[in-house]
């Protein structure tokens, strides 16, 4: 079996004026996911599609304790984290969107589920 790795990760919209706090296994799949609105819910209704800031986990349960710790925090501490790594506040993922664009991205992928 493979070796897992869980992110945490913000996601801000075009203007930066929303945040989403969230989780997952598989952060490329699912910037794809949010880029292409692929699941209705906050992120999709918000525009929320640019990876602004990310953690990486060995371990679901930390994963999870530090999602809900932000999550917990005021939105001026969030900003604060993000701009700590992020100062310009670029969406980290935006080469990755390009790739899909020409079907690499969704190979890329695919290859990753097989892990």
């Amino acid at each position: 079996m493979g070796y897992k790795r869980y992110y945490v990760y913000l996601l801000s919209n075009k203007r930066k004026t929303v945040l989403y706090t969230g989780m997952c296994n598989d952060l490329r799949r699912r910037m794809w996911e949010h880029k292409t609105g692929a699941v209705r819910g906050f992120t999709k209704k918000y525009n929320c599609d640019q990876l602004v800031y990310f953690e990486e986990f060995d371990e679901i349960t930390d994963t999870i304790s530090r999602e809900k710790q932000i999550k917990g925090w005021t939105r001026a501490k969030k900003n604060a984290l993000v701009t700590s790594s992020n100062p310009e506040w670029r969406d980290l993922a935006a080469d990755w969107h390009d790739a899909q664009s020409s079907g690499s991205f969704a190979v890329f992928a695919a290859q990753d589920d097989t892990d």
